[in-house]
């Protein structure tokens, strides 16, 4: 190679340039394309491998460095052959007309594209021992540098709303027009690929290379995860600032928990060098979402993958070199495979660890056992094999419980869903569950619904001081009382739930009365035989319209097969809040008796219970009003109340069946 060089001059008859590093991805795959059940629960991941790809892509870009060029120069530019040995040496040789100036010597040496380092250096280093993060996480940021992602609102919103007017380079000089650092510059770079370029399902089912070309991708604005991670890196060359593309695997579209790695590489990322660092990018699942049942994308920012902590990043990329993990130590592609897998949500929702640590569990006795840690109180649900059901989920301040109990051996599907500061639960973990014992008396209704058990979120809404803490409750005879106290203007209702009957729709609520004292509330239960049944609290503002809201249920559990409780009396909506019920709380009378009855009943005048006939109650010197009545001739009784004296009007409070004769 022959070198010219004064201050007005440059000239070179050949430029080499010798990269040792590897290139080997997949063809025709796009199983990193992230997804998950449901239609706005999965992530787009990238698709294409590189292979090929990059090598034919790096030959088009070198004939199009200032974008679209007429047909008839083609054949006047220079030439960009690219090679590799069989130990992944790449080879880049340009051939030019004498008198041009070289097209990679503008790429890689002109200050305005890329700068060196302090040593004159134009060719991004590898990633040495100063790069590297320790790994397991240390759970201090979620970032590989201290971001506070405030500074970067006026710039985002400035890179989101550029547009692509001609060439890469004009695009590029627009969104540094706002960027004053290379943080800025790579963060405006990313922001605006990642709100304008969507993924092209087409091109990565089809292999089609043309879409790995810059000038294609702003033409079109589509392409896979091989142009997404090539426009980052051109466009932060241009910008000045050092970036590679990084082949290897990702868990991702198609991934299937506990899986081998083997083969070519499915993706694509990005490592950008900044404050003298390596750190990691992945624009393709930082862009949207692909609906797996429509194969349609949607633009959903995920900032979770820029600048993304290399312990986290580990968990769904594993590189074709492993010092582009940037970890200490690396991990092998062994360990990536057993490793569980937190989704992006997981981390984004503020989890920080989950156990079992394996995405393959077995139960113990029938039962598997999943806890969460959060760095705040989160709301979470899941399911067994698409339904939510044969689990009790109960929640804490820092995270939550979850007790699986699968109905059949073999192998389940475990999801783990979480809602964070949004009104969606996305999905954070999933698990591959295999049982090899069924323990038949735990057998939960189907209508226990998540969370079990009071918890900040049943405070929260209103709900204070539970009797019962605990999500289960043990009777022996059938019956039980529940108490807790409520914050101003709330109302409570409660329903009893069994898998068997007699409880129906019509008498859900006919098992459980409830009772007002002071600010807190009774429900006394009485259940209609033995087995599982749900307790479901609901609650509501008064003041406020709409429905009910589920906060929680208990679990109740009676053993006794002799139990056989009837239904508590039907109450109406003029039995106020602190009335109460002595007796008879059954709600289905013997025929022909006597009943005795005892309320304490506020700011009545009189009270009445009528049958056949109709009998007055009187007040005794502790404020309960007290009487009996004949269930004679009679298939129902009513108690009634007189409010106000001058009045003639009663109203029901309570009925009562009578057994047939």
């Amino acid at each position: 190679m022959e070198l010219k060089k004064d201050i007005n001059a440059v000239s070179i008859d050949m430029l080499l340039i010798v990269h040792s590093e590897k290139r080997r991805a997949a063809q025709g795959t796009h199983s990193d394309l992230q997804a998950d059940p449901g239609a706005l629960l999965q992530r787009c991941g990238g698709f294409q491998g590189v292979g090929n790809g990059v090598r034919r892509w790096q030959k088009l870009e070198g004939n199009n460095l200032h974008g679209n060029l007429a047909e008839k120069q083609h054949l006047q530019q220079p030439q960009v052959i690219t090679s590799y040995d069989n130990q992944g040496t790449q080879l880049t040789v340009e051939v030019h007309p004498r008198d041009a100036m070289p097209q990679l010597l503008k790429k890689f040496s002109l200050a305005k594209r890329l700068q060196g380092d302090k040593n004159g250096n134009t060719r991004p280093r590898q990633p040495e021992g100063k790069d590297a993060h320790a790994y397991p996480w240390d759970r201090s940021s979620l970032k590989s540098m201290p971001l506070d992602l405030r500074q970067f609102e006026k710039l985002d919103t400035y890179a989101s709303q550029v547009t692509a007017k001609s060439g890469l380079d004009e695009l590029v000089n627009d969104l540094l027009q706002e960027a004053h650092s290379d943080l800025e510059r790579v963060r405006a770079i990313w922001i605006w690929i990642c709100h304008h370029i969507e993924y092209d399902m087409a091109a990565a089912q089809e292999k089609d290379h043309q879409a790995f070309k810059p000038t294609d991708i702003l033409r079109t604005q589509k392409t896979n995860c091989d142009g997404y991670a090539g426009l980052f890196e051109r466009m932060c060359r241009i910008a000045g600032v050092q970036c590679m593309t990084v082949p290897g695997y990702s868990k991702g579209f198609g991934y299937q928990t506990g899986q081998s790695f083997s083969g070519e590489f499915d993706h694509a990322w990005n490592a950008v060098y900044l404050e003298g660092r390596w750190h990691l990018v992945d624009s393709t699942w930082g862009s949207g979402l692909v609906d797996t049942t429509t194969s349609k994308f949607t633009f959903l920012y995920n900032e979770f993958y820029f600048l993304t902590h290399p312990a986290l990043f580990i968990e769904d990329h594993f590189p074709d070199n492993k010092n582009w993990q940037l970890l200490k130590p690396p991990q092998s592609l062994r360990q990536f495979e057993n490793n569980m897998y937190h989704k992006s949500e997981f981390y984004n929702k503020g989890m920080l660890s989950a156990h079992p640590e394996t995405s393959v569990i077995r139960t113990v006795n029938g039962k598997a056992t999943v806890t969460i840690e959060s760095c705040a109180p989160t709301l979470f649900m899941f399911m067994l094999n698409g339904k939510q059901e044969h689990g009790l989920l109960s929640l804490r301040k820092n995270g939550m419980k979850l007790e699986v109990y699968p109905p059949t051996m073999g192998t389940h599907k475990l999801q783990i869903f979480a809602k964070g500061n949004s009104d969606i639960y996305s999905s954070v973990l999933e698990y591959t569950l295999k049982c090899n014992y069924v323990d038949m008396g735990v057998q939960l209704p189907a209508e226990l619904h998540q969370p079990v058990g009071p918890s900040w979120f049943s405070e929260q809404m209103g709900i204070t001081k539970p009797s019962h803490p605990d999500p289960l409750i043990h009777t022996s005879d059938g019956r039980c009382s529940i108490s807790f106290g409520v914050e101003e203007g709330i109302s409570v209702l409660a329903s009893l739930h069994g898998d068997d009957g007699p409880i129906t729709e019509e008498t859900q609520r006919r098992y459980i009365f409830q009772l007002h004292r002071e600010k807190r509330i009774e429900l006394k239960v009485q259940l209609p035989h033995a087995g599982k049944f749900a307790l479901k609290i609901f609650v509501k503002k008064r003041q406020e319209p709409g429905n009910y809201i589920f906060v929680f249920n208990y679990l109740l559990c009676c053993a006794n097969t002799k139990v056989n409780w009837p239904v508590f009396p039907e109450s109406f909506g003029n039995w106020g809040q602190d009335n109460e019920l002595l007796e008879p709380l059954s709600g289905v009378l013997p025929a022909n008796r006597n009943v005795p009855f005892k309320l304490k009943l506020h700011g009545i005048a009189k009270v009445l219970v009528k049958g056949q006939d109709t009998w007055p109650l009187t007040l005794n010197h502790e404020g309960y009003w007290e009487g009996s009545c004949s269930t004679a001739g009679c298939q129902e009784v009513y108690v009634m109340v007189l409010e106000n004296a001058n009045h003639n009007f009663y109203s029901y409070i309570l009925k009562y069946k009578v057994n047939a004769q």
